[in-house]
């Protein structure tokens, strides 16, 4: 968004720079996890793309860090690529992290690595909160090695706790009878979408990053407001198209906002299954692999172009992850 378009409806500050908007819900389960970390074991935090969940991660992480005495100890996996992340990665991200003395090395034969991770325990005598981003991604060997880890620090009397972070389908492959073996033992909190608060949001953003006096539908009109509040689901997608009113807005000398000109700046296919399916966690080649389906019979099933049959096969399957067809 442009200075001029912000200088135009009064804003002092870009939509996606405002602080974060919290409902009580939100509140709520952030209060759950925390308590769920103090316990240790393995904790899901899932939500659709533009959720919020890597700020939820951030604000999660500073709430443990305010903790008086610093009571529980954060550690992180940077590790980019998720499917090439091992418990050797995971290993590597706690020593780097934990390591009080300046011998950290990593002893290279499990055996000894893991007797080491427990002496570490031992030695810091505090709850550990170990964080994994983009957890959707990791392998299912690597899925199992979390049990494990927990195992491990238990045995040493010690406290793991080990956040993973994700896309829906991560919660929905906990819950797959496959992996029940890490997916039992996990307890998972997931990032609802706006809902009835969406129109809420809009007008908290609009004061929030507005001058003073400056009222929301002096920027933009109720039933703009609306219109955006009935079709975006997240708060990455109201503040992405919220900003392309505003400049849209500009350019025609619009104050407030009015409902034809949002309606001009949303997608037509916005909420069509494909870029439903991806802000869940499910790409094209995630699908290919899931239905067992080659890429060309995919993107016909998106076109609508498959007999009517295997047309409906693949939604029955669609379906079976959640996703209203």
């Amino acid at each position: 968004m442009d200075i001029e378009s912000m200088n135009f409806y009064g804003l002092d500050k870009r939509l996606d720079s405002a602080d974060y908007f919290e409902t009580e819900n939100f509140q709520t389960m952030l209060k759950n996890i925390k308590k769920s970390i103090s316990f240790g074991g393995i904790i899901a935090l899932t939500g659709i793309i533009g959720m919020g969940k890597t700020v939820t991660l951030r604000r999660l992480q500073q709430a443990l860090r305010d903790e008086k005495e610093n009571k529980i100890i954060i550690s992180r996996s940077l590790a980019s690529d998720r499917k090439q992340v091992t418990i050797n990665t995971l290993y590597n991200a706690l020593f780097t992290d934990l390591a009080t003395k300046k011998d950290g090395k990593i002893p290279t034969q499990a055996e000894k690595r893991e007797r080491k991770f427990q002496a570490m325990l031992k030695e810091i005598n505090k709850p550990i909160a170990f964080f994994i981003d983009e957890a959707h991604n990791l392998h299912p060997r690597t899925m199992i090695s979390l049990k494990h880890l927990v195992e491990t620090a238990q045995d040493a009397r010690g406290t793991l706790a080990i956040v993973i972070v994700g896309h829906p389908k991560l919660a929905n492959d906990l819950r797959n009878p496959v992996h029940e073996e890490v997916g039992a033992r996990t307890i998972i909190f997931e990032l609802n979408t706006l809902g009835v608060n969406s129109a809420k949001f809009i007008e908290w953003l609009f004061s929030n990053c507005s001058k003073d006096k400056i009222k929301p539908h002096d920027i933009m009109t109720k039933e703009a407001i609306e219109l955006f509040a009935d079709r975006l689901i997240t708060p990455l997608q109201i503040t992405h198209y919220l900003m392309r009113a505003l400049e849209k807005g500009f350019q025609l000398g619009e104050k407030p906002i009015t409902l034809e000109t949002a309606k001009s700046v949303l997608s037509p296919d916005l909420n069509e299954l494909e870029p439903k399916l991806i802000r869940h966690g499910y790409g094209m080649s995630v699908l290919c692999d899931y239905f067992n389906v080659r890429r060309s019979e995919m993107k016909a099933y998106f076109r609508g172009q498959l007999p009517p049959h295997r047309q409906d096969e693949i939604n029955k399957e669609v379906q079976k992850l959640g996703i209203l067809v």
